[in-house]
């Protein structure tokens, strides 16, 4: 059996790393599910996911010219709704219109931050001038 890329396989976890799993795709083949291609959300441990002897469904991302395969299991998941959003925005709908009601809010929060920048700043000075030069006082 020849393994193409874009290819859909069910696999065997063999051998699970911190930075992915093998998995045996028949016919002495195996291949690599990166820690980036298990799942569409965030994976810390690939154990809270996969374990040793599981059948997992792969699609084939890349074989090298050293015959190495590259594997991915989120490519065959759907879609969190997150990304979907985010992807899928219809062209007709534009970015929400700002009110006068929400400039306003920006420029009084505006406001207060400068304020605030403003006094942290000169308290910061205020601190560090005395500390400048060392032993002695001034240089000239």
């Amino acid at each position: 059996m020849a393994i193409e890329v874009g290819q859909k396989l069910t696999a065997t976890v063999t051998g699970i790393k911190k930075f992915g799993a093998f998995v045996d795709l028949g016919d002495d083949k195996s291949g690599l599910v990166h820690i980036s291609e298990i799942s569409n959300d965030y994976v810390k441990d690939i154990h809270d996911i996969l374990e040793v002897g599981q059948k997992v469904d792969v699609l084939v991302t890349n074989i090298a010219e050293d015959g190495k395969i590259a594997l991915s299991m989120k490519k065959l998941e759907e879609p969190t709704k997150r990304s979907t959003e985010t992807v899928h925005r219809p062209s007709h709908q534009s970015a929400p219109k700002h009110s006068k009601q929400s400039t306003q809010d920006f420029d009084a929060m505006m406001n207060v931050f400068l304020k605030d920048s403003d006094a942290r700043l000169t308290s910061l000075k205020r601190n560090t001038e005395g500390k400048r030069g060392g032993r002695g006082g001034r240089r000239n």
